[in-house]
C-alpha cells in the first residue's frame, strides 16, 4: 500500500511538501488529477500516478499544461474534487482556460497547483504566478508583503 493511503489518524508522517500537498488532495476527496510533469512539481503527479493503481483516483498526464487544467476543469464543471498541478512555466501555456474559468466557475472543486521556482533552481526563468490570482480574482495562496489589497 502507498504510504500516503495509510489512515491512522495521530500517526505523524514525515513528508516532502510535494507528497504533503497530494496527500491533503487525497484527504479532501480528490477524484480526478491531471498533470504535465515539470521540476518543481513532479512529484506531486508521480504521487498521484502511483496511488491511482491502488485506488479509483483518475490520473493522467497530459499533453501539455493547457490540456491539463482543461481536463481537471471538465471534471470538476461534472461535480468532482479536482486538482491540476505544473511547474511556473506552464501557467502562461494554460493561461486561456485559466481566465475562461473566472468567469465560469465549476460545479465541484479545482485546485491549481502552480509550483514557483524561486532563484530557479530547476528552471529556466523565475516568475510570480501569483499575479494571475489577482487578475483572475481566483483566491490564491499568498501574496507578497508590497502586494497590499487596494493597491
Amino acid at each position: 500500500m502507498h504510504m500516503l493511503l495509510r489512515d491512522k489518524p495521530g500517526e505523524q508522517m514525515l513528508l516532502l511538501g510535494n507528497e504533503a500537498i497530494a496527500r491533503g488532495a487525497l484527504e479532501a476527496g480528490v477524484a480526478f488529477a491531471a498533470a504535465y510533469p515539470g521540476t518543481p512539481s513532479s512529484e506531486i503527479a508521480l504521487q498521484f500516478f502511483q496511488i491511482s493503481a491502488q485506488t479509483d483516483l483518475y490520473f493522467e498526464y497530459s499533453a501539455n499544461e493547457n490540456v491539463a487544467l482543461e481536463m481537471a476543469a471538465g471534471a470538476a464543471m461534472c461535480g468532482l474534487r479536482t486538482m491540476a498541478t505544473m511547474k511556473h512555466v506552464g501557467v502562461n501555456v494554460a493561461s486561456d482556460a485559466l481566465m475562461t474559468l473566472a468567469y465560469t466557475g465549476v460545479n465541484g472543486a479545482l485546485v491549481v497547483v502552480a509550483a514557483d521556482d524561486p532563484f530557479m533552481f530547476s528552471s529556466q526563468n523565475e516568475q510570480d504566478t501569483r499575479w494571475y490570482g489577482r487578475l483572475s480574482a481566483f483566491p490564491y495562496w499568498s501574496r507578497p508583503r508590497w502586494m497590499k489589497p487596494g493597491r
